[in-house]
């Protein structure tokens, strides 16, 4: 499955922003997706994710009750609102797939074996 990250830019403290991520090639009804950020120089960080029906995300502790995941299946694409957002949230993000059906809570980098290309997200204090 290919993915695609979009909806990144240049924003102030406490605006919103929602990237997507849309798939090509499969239907990601069976996949778990997630989003990961990253800023230079350090690891990549779990952001959060969602099971294949869209019930029972979960998130990183930095971004829980400001982000939230979802997915519109019929059109292959996820979701990640950002509200409140804040300079520490500026970073690469990046949009992940594993094929799996199962409610494990997947938040590791070799968890996901697709990989979107990443949006730049910035927030200006």
């Amino acid at each position: 499955v290919q993915l695609q990250a979009s909806g990144g830019g240049l924003v102030q403290a406490g605006d919103s922003l929602r990237l997507s991520c849309a798939a090509s090639g499969r239907s990601l009804s069976n996949y778990m997706m997630a989003w990961f950020r990253q800023v230079p120089g350090k690891e990549r960080e779990f952001v959060g994710a969602v099971q294949w029906s869209g019930n029972w995300p979960y998130y990183g502790d930095s971004v829980k009750g400001r982000f939230t995941i979802s997915r519109d299946n019929a059109k292959n694409t996820v979701y990640l609102q950002m509200n409140s957002l804040k300079p520490e949230d500026t970073a690469v993000y990046y949009c992940a797939a594993r094929y799996d059906v199962s409610r494990y809570a997947y938040t590791d980098i070799r968890d996901y074996n697709n990989w979107g290309q990443g949006t730049q997200v910035t927030v200006s204090s």
